[in-house]
């Protein structure tokens, strides 16, 4: 595995720490799906992790709630903990599972408690100050790729033990 070096105004994901960290963001954020804006804020907030895009978590007052619907879906993360899905649905198109969030989240991540993150892969569209987002292949991290970041990026497949 070969990483990219990054070159003035990019990131590359393995500068990124582990554990993981959270940070602001104060870009335009927005995720679009079967022609409706389901979520946009320009409070969200990026995990950044070793060799992972960022995932960006939305606040739940910033997202069209009534479009996303909890199932019974439930995974685990050795940092922030138990995390619980939402299908997102509309009248004519629904993703099963493809936003996620942490109802307890352990405490150094406990400012993602009342925010979702989406998966960009099964979203219409995903943008970060009006750019349209590339799904992080594999879709396990749900990870946000723009221009600015730069990999190569865990997740897709032979990538687990690198």
């Amino acid at each position: 595995m070969k990483t990219k070096q990054a070159k003035t105004g990019q990131e590359s994901v393995w500068d990124y720490p582990r554990p993981p960290r959270i940070e602001e963001v104060h870009q335009y954020v927005q995720v679009f799906f079967d022609g409706i804006s389901i979520a946009s804020t320009y409070q969200a907030k990026r995990v950044l992790e070793t060799s992972h895009p960022p995932v960006y978590y939305i606040p739940l007052i910033d997202t069209r709630f009534e479009f996303l619907f909890k199932t019974e879906k439930s995974s685990f993360c050795e940092f922030k903990g138990i995390a619980r899905y939402f299908t997102v649905k509309t009248n004519s198109k629904e993703a099963i599972d493809a936003a996620w969030y942490y109802p307890d989240p352990r405490n150094t991540y406990a400012s993602i408690k009342d925010c979702v993150a989406f998966y960009p892969s099964r979203m219409e569209a995903c943008y970060v100050d009006g750019e349209k987002v590339q799904a992080q292949e594999g879709d396990f991290y749900g990870g946000w790729i723009t221009s600015n970041i730069v990999g190569p990026f865990k997740g897709g497949p032979g990538t687990a033990g690198w």
